[in-house]
């Protein structure tokens, strides 16, 4: 897995790592192997929130014992982040995850304050300036909401072809075209061990120019594209 200065100074992290929203709804077992497969495989940036429910407790039970090779991230929501509801909600995370430290700790929103612009949209000027200054961009929903572009989509067809020459899914590939940049780090959940080898994969891939160009015209920015990338 191939891993990435989390910003200026700071620590290396994989590029890929494991998102948790939901990941409490389902079969407990099956999330907690899938976190654990996860780690076996690289991703050890996993990404989390006091928003997610239950998702911290499932967490805490697939790192037990392996906190130290992890990079830990949670979120607290607007509505807490005052200095003193930061503080307090910190702490409750801390519990619910069973552990002494956060490695990096968020505002999950803006809440009052939105930004104007999201999907690729931010590649124009967040990106550069994100880059420019060493601060890591952590793409989340990588693959959308349920909409990631079907096979028969003119995008969609753009992925298989660029996929089949690689003997990849369409899903690696979207997850190397997010994650080409140094500054850029993606979180897609797993709900399977084979869900997550699958998106550990991606992090050896490499996509030439014309790919990347291909992508690029596929899911032009600025638009809405159907499921790649969200950031």
């Amino acid at each position: 897995m191939r891993s990435e200065k989390f910003g200026s100074g700071q620590p290396d992290v994989s590029v890929i790592g494991q998102g948790s929203w939901y990941i409490d709804r389902g079969d407990r077992k099956r999330a907690v192997a899938a976190l654990r497969r996860g780690i076996d495989l690289g991703m050890t940036h996993i990404d989390t929130a006091e928003m997610y429910g239950d998702a911290e407790l499932v967490i805490a039970e697939a790192i037990a014992g392996r906190r130290d090779e992890l990079f830990l991230v949670s979120k607290v929501l607007p509505s807490n982040a005052s200095r003193r509801g930061t503080i307090a909600a910190c702490e409750r995370s801390l519990a619910r995850l069973k552990t002494d430290r956060l490695d990096c700790y968020l505002l999950h929103w803006r809440g009052s304050y939105p930004l104007s612009e999201k999907e690729r949209a931010i590649e124009h000027a967040v990106i550069p300036w994100c880059e420019q200054l060493g601060v890591a961009v952590v793409a989340y929903s990588p693959f959308g909401h349920d909409n990631f572009p079907s096979a028969r989509s003119k995008a969609g067809q753009v992925l298989g072809t660029i996929a089949e020459a690689h003997g990849a899914s369409p899903r690696q590939i979207a997850l190397a075209f997010l994650t080409r940049k140094p500054a850029v780090f993606a979180i897609p959940k797993a709900s399977s061990e084979e869900h997550a080898a699958d998106n550990a994969a991606a992090g050896k891939l490499s996509l030439s120019d014309s790919e990347v160009a291909a992508l690029d015209k596929a899911f032009p920015r600025g638009s809405k594209p159907r499921g790649l990338p969200m950031l």
